[in-house]
């Protein structure tokens, strides 16, 4: 397996998600930010939160661009629309399975059965993260499936 490739996969597909992201929320199209929300997780503090949190994202991309690659070596190959496919059912967990148990893990988070509290501020993503904006469940799903593009294109064969 050639590592620095995969790393590099990982780098490159995490960039491009995160700005994705960045700019779906700039454009208003949703109001999540996965590294504030990853930040807040480690730390109260709402201004390190954001850096905390944008490093943690790009551990987890190398991480995830690992699987990736496994999951095409352990199939027979990568390649863009293979990466974007996997990217389709990345969203699809994370909108499906991480997103409704994110309350309960989450330090900072309130959850829908419970509002606000001193120490439970942030709002709950609601059922696929639509308390986020109309859009937001497109929006993970389109940036993902471009992740899994960029990391299998960058990968195509173990």
């Amino acid at each position: 397996m050639n590592w620095p490739l995969c790393l590099l996969a990982g780098f490159a597909g995490t960039l491009v998600l995160t700005t994705l992201e960045a700019g779906a929320q700039q454009l208003h199209m949703t109001r999540m930010s996965i590294p504030f929300l990853l930040g807040t997780m480690l730390t109260p503090d709402r201004d390190r939160a954001k850096l905390y949190g944008l490093l943690a994202h790009l551990v987890n991309g190398q991480v995830f661009a690992l699987f990736y690659v496994a999951l095409f070596h352990a199939t027979g190959g990568g390649g863009v629309v293979r990466g974007a496919r996997v990217g389709l059912l990345h969203a699809a967990v994370l909108l499906l399975v991480v997103v409704p148990i994110l309350p309960s893990i989450h330090p900072r988070m309130a959850s829908l059965h419970q509002g606000p509290v001193g120490t439970r501020l942030i709002e709950p993503p609601g059922p696929l993260a639509l308390h986020y904006g109309f859009t937001t469940p497109l929006m993970v799903v389109v940036s993902h499936a471009i992740f899994g593009a960029v990391v299998g294109g960058l990968f195509p064969f173990s």
